[in-house]
């Protein structure tokens, strides 16, 4: 059985490699982007992306204009778009579902929810 690929965009370097180990120790395996236009290009290539782990509150492109760039990919359309952020206050999750998000996730982030998330895919 082929392992689920999961992109993680992140401008923190420390949150991708945190989830990256945590996620890999958890036999998936992980693709991982810095800047939202640099994960777009990436999306539009035929690289298997299983599901998108996006940071909310990114510089250039923040996950709210990231989402909607990622549902205009013919290809991408159905791939489950997790938001994470730190912005843990109340309208924060609905306002990511509003965006298009699948799920949200806060930081720090609860691993087992996470993989609870995951589970879904």
């Amino acid at each position: 059985m082929r392992k689920k690929k999961v992109l993680i965009i992140d401008d923190d370097a420390r949150n991708i490699f945190a989830l990256k180990a945590t996620l890999k120790a958890k036999s998936f395996d992980c693709l991982s982007s810095l800047h939202a236009d640099e994960a777009l290009e990436l999306l539009k290539t035929d690289e298997e992306v299983d599901v998108i782990l996006l940071d909310m509150m990114m510089p250039d492109i923040d996950g709210y204009e990231a989402i909607p760039r990622i549902r205009s990919i013919r290809s991408r359309r159905e791939v489950p778009i997790f938001a994470v952020t730190a912005q843990a206050m109340v309208g924060d999750r609905e306002k990511c579902l509003e965006a298009g998000a699948d799920d949200y996730i806060s930081k720090p982030i609860d691993v087992d929810k996470l993989l609870t998330l995951l589970a879904r895919i």
